[in-house]
């Protein structure tokens, strides 16, 4: 490369390196109809924290039911995205530009949700709901909300009050669609964090959102396993991308998705008139460059994909394992500041070797699976004993190869 290239290449890496390590954060969005391509609202959590092992779990609660998004060594009733029985579906993101009196017994998001999930059906609800909790919440949030209803709406929320978004406003959201990461419209100006991630997913949407062809794939390959940052101008992903000119290590900072990325969901909501019971909660589990989305459903209750809940000799889950060991091989390096840097070439690459590329196998064989079921269960409801079997089959493709803790033959050597 000319001396300008490499220059410019190290300047990078030390702006990088300088840069504030952030608190565990997450980034989301909620998208309407508008902007979808079959006209149903999405719901998306980019899910960051110190706790990497995560899973789904089943709650018969106080009115509906519902699945969440869970930490594995969890016992407690606390929910980090999840949807209900009658489409009622919430997640959130932390803010840190609220004001709020700093409490003891805070960073109570969790049960909130819990609590919500098990007894809100609308965006009505969920306001009366938030106006009856005892103050102080514990809170310093922005809650994501989406119901079979159409609502779609950010609450704004910290110990004692809330401000609502309404993302159907044309005047709050002109393009039909809000991301979210870590700070609040309304808060503090200039405080909070997230601001480069925040760019980097709105800069990618707003590309896309004219095309009315957002869909919760488009989501998961182009905004949790993006690594296009919006502050430098470059992304790694790109053929041309310098990092393919050098040992394809690079430091880990400021993407969306990151070490400590844990999990990305999308939950696909209903049209007016819908059943429900077809409320669609993608996921994956683990490290989302190194995870498969899978289709959920509440009505499939205790039945869920055996590969997304605790296992039988663990807490946690199969799917999240596999991508964890996959996600180790991009952050081998444990001494020093080599904790802060990706070996970015065995994610994706020129060759199409990365194991990122190479899932898009097993994941797009597992999307056409429940493709033509799903068409049809929303006419006529879903079919239980159907949904088992697509779950034996989806398992199959995932864990044909289990001892190499692999997702089998479409990665094999």
């Amino acid at each position: 490369m000319e001396k300008r290239s490499i220059y410019s290449f190290f300047v990078t890496v030390l702006l990088i390196l300088i840069l504030p390590i952030t608190s565990f954060c997450c980034t989301s969005g909620i998208f309407t109809g508008k902007v979808t391509a079959d006209g149903r609202p999405l719901l998306w959590k980019h899910r960051d924290t110190g706790e990497e092992n995560n899973r789904i779990m089943f709650f018969k609660g106080e009115k509906y039911d519902f699945l969440a998004l869970v930490n594995s060594p969890d016992t407690t009733a606390t929910a980090w995205a999840g949807t209900n029985s009658v489409g009622f579906s919430i997640m959130n993101t932390a803010s840190y530009n609220l004001k709020t009196d700093k409490l003891k017994d805070a960073d109570r998001e969790g049960e909130l949700m819990y609590k919500a999930l098990s007894l809100c059906k609308t965006l009505e609800d969920f306001e009366k709901f938030l106006r009856k909790q005892p103050k102080p919440l514990g809170v310093e949030a922005n809650f994501g909300v989406i119901d079979a209803e159409g609502g779609a709406a950010y609450y704004e929320t910290n110990n004692s009050t809330f401000v609502k978004l309404d993302v159907n406003d044309p005047g709050i959201a002109p393009d039909g669609y809000l991301i979210y990461t870590n700070f609040s419209y309304t808060g503090e100006r200039d405080k909070g964090m997230g601001y480069i991630r925040y760019n980097t997913a709105n800069e990618l949407v707003l590309k896309q959102a004219p095309f009315r062809d957002i869909t919760p794939h488009w989501i998961f390959n182009n905004l949790s396993r993006s690594f296009y940052h919006s502050l430098m101008g470059f992304d790694l992903k790109k053929v041309d991308s310098f990092i393919e000119n050098y040992s394809g290590w690079f430091a880990d900072q400021d993407f969306i998705p990151r070490k400590s990325s844990s999990a990305s969901i999308v939950i696909q909501g209903v049209k007016s008139g819908e059943n429900s019971e077809l409320t669609t909660m993608w996921t994956i589990l683990g490290y989302p460059p190194a995870g498969v989305a899978i289709p959920l459903w509440v009505k499939a209750g205790e039945e869920q994909p055996s590969f997304m809940i605790k296992s039988d000799t663990s807490m946690n889950a199969k799917a999240c394992d596999l991508a964890l060991v996959l996600k180790y091989k991009s952050f081998s390096l444990k001494r020093g500041n080599g904790l802060k840097y990706i070996n970015f070439k065995t994610i994706y690459n020129s060759q199409g070797t990365g194991y990122m590329q190479r899932l898009m196998i097993p994941e797009e064989k597992i999307k056409q699976l429940y493709s033509g079921p799903l068409s049809r269960w929303r006419k006529t409801g879903i079919e239980l004993t159907e949904l088992k079997e697509l779950n034996n089959r989806a398992e199959a493709i995932l864990l044909s190869d289990p001892e190499k803790q692999l997702y089998g033959h479409h990665l094999a050597n």
